[in-house]
């Protein structure tokens, strides 16, 4: 059987380095290149993609809104990355399928457990969006949930941070980095590797976590095949 893998992308994957927002075609290309490559190599790929870089339920835009709402807003936000990511996939020259957690049957197919494993198993790359479908959790916990569901050998967290830190991405230039960690050492320490609910369902379900630095090239491909890159929680 062929290594299947949970890759999570965080919606600032796919923004323009500088400002940190919006849809970068040049930063998303190069991300679709590394998957395309690795799924050629017989992977079977199933990616959670976050929106942050359009739109964030917590952040100063959504003060006073109410949470549920803002949260179903965050949830578009990631179906809009997960076609621009298809789109940039197939001109990469692998086939790809956007399942949903939210109804959008003009544009996506919604999450059907048994079709996205067909998918993977036909050598499609599988891209879930709309989170849980659920207000309240975050694309980290959809992933880790999504990886159990395909029955995936680990979730892999793509960031802007070179593996498991205390440090909020960007804001400290010399972070303390870790290269293993316990599930428990990560919520002990409150460490900035996934929520606290998507630790402990990776736990339960003895996932593993590689949390790598996506700015640096070729690390999606490395973390795939399983090479020593980053931190590794398990």
């Amino acid at each position: 059987m062929a290594r299947r893998i949970a890759l999570k992308l965080s919606g600032e994957a796919f923004a323009d380095p500088a400002p940190g927002v919006g849809n970068h075609s040049e930063t998303g290309g190069a991300i679709a290149g590394e998957i395309a490559g690795v799924n050629d190599e017989g992977y079977e790929i199933g990616v959670i993609v976050g929106g942050g870089n359009l739109w964030r339920g917590l952040s100063s835009a959504a003060e006073g809104m109410d949470r549920a709402n803002a949260d179903y807003m965050g949830m578009l936000a990631t179906v809009i990355n997960g076609m621009a990511l298809r789109d940039a996939i197939e001109r990469a020259g692998a086939e790809a399928r956007v399942q949903t957690a939210i109804n959008i049957a003009q544009v996506a197919e919604p999450y059907i457990r048994l079709r996205a494993i067909r998918h993977l198993e036909k050598g499609r790359v599988v891209i879930f969006a709309g989170g849980t479908g659920n207000p309240y959790f975050t694309t980290d916990t959809a992933a880790a949930l999504r990886a159990a569901e395909i029955g995936a050998e680990a979730v892999l967290k793509a960031t802007r941070v070179d593996g498991g830190s205390d440090a909020v991405p960007r804001t400290n230039p010399d972070p303390p980095l870790f290269t293993e960690l316990t599930y428990m050492e990560v919520l002990e320490k409150g460490l900035r590797v996934m929520d606290a609910t998507a630790i402990t369902m990776c736990m339960d379900n003895d996932l593993p976590i590689r949390v790598f630095d996506i700015s640096v090239p070729g690390n999606i491909a490395k973390a795939v095949r399983g090479e020593d890159v980053g931190t590794l929680v398990r």
